[in-house]
């Protein structure tokens, strides 16, 4: 069966995505296991966590982050590696406009826990334009039904 116009232009766009996305990721999730204290730092400063849960987010994030990046580069398990990252922008979504209402000069600590990033609206919309990347994937995983099995292999 030869593949449409439209199937190929989504194919192109959505291993794009995957590898934009998924190395934003990675390159997100890096810096925060280099210095996990400084990180659980933000991750307090957010108030949104009990105090207890707090060193184990901060170290068990980046490790998602980076797994869920190099799944989604790589193709592996796209269903539900689309539902996680899109769930993760979302919380993170919620993260920064809880904040940002709140009214708190915060380190985004999105991509560092450099104390120079503070959230404002351009934050959350960044993060905006990644979910909708992100739910760009899900259509085509899921309406599409492009996954790893047809985006790597010709049948």
């Amino acid at each position: 069966m030869k593949k449409s116009n439209s199937s190929k232009i989504h194919h192109i766009i959505s291993i794009i995505v995957r590898f934009i996305l998924g190395a934003i990721f990675i390159v997100a999730g890096i810096p925060k296991i280099m210095d996990a204290g400084s990180f659980a730092g933000v991750v307090y400063n957010y108030h949104l966590l009990p105090d207890m849960l707090i060193n184990i987010f901060a170290i068990t994030l980046p490790w998602l982050e980076i797994i869920i990046g190099g799944m989604l580069i790589t193709g592996i398990w796209m269903p539900g590696t689309v539902i996680l990252y899109n769930l993760l922008m979302i919380a993170f979504i919620t993260a920064l406009t809880v904040n940002t209402a709140r009214g708190l000069d915060i380190s985004c600590g999105c991509f560092s826990s450099d104390p120079g990033d503070i959230i404002d609206v351009s934050t959350i919309f960044r993060d905006i334009i990644m979910l909708s990347a992100s739910m760009y994937l899900a259509f085509v995983v899921f309406i599409k039904k492009i996954t790893r099995d047809n985006i790597f292999c010709k049948k």
